[in-house]
């Protein structure tokens, strides 16, 4: 009797996941999905508190068919999703984390919606439980729709749906190299490969659950790991997307979530060692990867910080982000009958410092923000000028002959 391929693969890597592994097995048993149309992977990375043998427990009981593989510890997360995901067989594969949970009906929609949609990715609307979560990206269920088109790339997190088929077709697999940013580095090349990507926004699909005892992996690990993470983004987005606005577009993300941060509030508690070691490490990025197209996509407190950065000016970034931890309002100078807002941050027009006055320039949705801003500038002056021309070509056109 030959066996029906499942519709998705649920792939779940756990370590020391007890007792957040109760509700996350339960959510998975709960799916309103046929069991017969999913199978679960589960892989014990090496756990010492029982998250191997209720994961045992749990297949010998559940509904759909569980496969449970034990291993030795591998050090982070992307062994084990490795792992799972060469013993898929579902058309789909979700990744689960141990101690995350489905929400009701989750993998139902999700895989309707992909069926539906025909796209490779599905994103399901996720919840913090104890813990933030994207926002951004929740707006409305959207069928359709593209990395650049959206701000999915701001959620690059490994929990969604993919079609395994695409995973396969580029030989996808998590870096097993990186002990942070991992699911980021996977999750963008999917966006960036599939045929479309759909978003369920009107569903809770996923919970992130923030652990008690600290031990969720998001929490750990070294500044350099950061930049490891930041590098290994950039480099991809480089390979995949030519140079211009979309990849500046993109290129928001890393220099925004993974880079900056090292560079806000606890820059101010590291070591000068640190400090240096800082700006080393972000100096071939900023050299290789920092354009005027990213720059001007930021706010003028990011845009300024990592101007300094890339200028290696670590004099004058300390009381920059001494202004900004303090969240201090910059004040605003309006110019050129109000079309220009500059907002004052540390070193504006200090001539010792000679940071350009463009970097202070606030792009029209920040300076909406200030009374007396009227948007236009040069490209209003140019449409202008435009239907001058227009006019006058018009004009022209209607005199009768002499």
């Amino acid at each position: 009797m030959t066996v029906a391929q499942p519709d998705v693969s649920v792939i779940i890597g756990a370590y020391e996941a007890m007792p957040y592994l109760i509700e996350c097995l339960s959510s998975v048993e709960a799916q309103t999905i046929d069991p017969e149309r999913v199978e679960v992977i589960a892989v014990d990375d090496g756990s010492t508190d029982g998250t191997g043998e209720y994961l045992e427990e749990f297949a010998e009981r559940a509904p759909m068919h569980v496969l449970v593989i034990r291993q030795e510890n591998s050090g982070g997360p992307s062994g084990p999703r490795n792992v799972g995901l060469a013993k898929a067989t579902g058309r789909y594969v979700f990744f689960l984390d141990a101690d995350d949970r489905l929400g009701p009906e989750a993998l139902e929609r999700m895989v309707g919606m992909a069926d539906r949609a025909g796209t490779d990715v599905v994103l399901g609307k996720v919840e913090g439980v104890n813990r933030s979560a994207p926002k951004s990206m929740w707006g409305k269920t959207v069928e359709r729709t593209d990395v650049y088109s959206s701000n999915i790339k701001f959620t690059l997190s490994a929990q969604k749906l993919f079609r395994r088929e695409l995973l396969d077709r580029h030989g996808m697999r998590f870096d097993e190299s990186l002990f942070t940013g991992e699911d980021a580095l996977f999750t963008m090349e999917a966006y960036l490969r599939a045929d479309g990507v759909s978003v369920v926004a009107d569903h809770t699909c996923y919970y992130l659950v923030g652990r008690d005892d600290g031990k969720h992996v998001t929490k750990s690990g070294s500044y350099t790991l950061r930049f490891d993470s930041a590098r290994a983004l950039m480099r991809l987005i480089a390979e995949l997307v030519p140079a211009g606005a979309r990849r500046d577009q993109l290129m928001i993300r890393p220099f925004l979530v993974t880079l900056l941060p090292q560079f806000g509030p606890k820059y101010l508690t590291d070591s000068e060692e640190i400090r240096r070691h800082k700006f080393e490490l972000a100096k071939p990025l900023m050299d290789t990867y920092w354009t005027e197209g990213v720059a001007q996509r930021l706010k003028v407190h990011e845009r300024l910080r990592l101007h300094l950065v890339a200028e290696q000016r670590p004099d004058l970034l300390l009381e920059v982000v001494k202004f900004v931890k303090a969240k201090k309002q910059a004040a605003a100078l309006l110019e050129k009958k109000g079309r220009r807002v500059y907002l004052a941050y540390p070193h504006f027009r200090d001539r010792a410092a000679g940071v350009p006055d463009a970097v202070y320039l606030a792009e029209p949705r920040e300076a909406r923000a200030f009374p007396g801003y009227r948007e236009g500038g040069v490209d209003t002056l140019v449409r202008r000028a435009v239907r001058k021309a227009r006019r006058v070509l018009t004009s022209r056109e209607v005199r009768p002959a002499a």
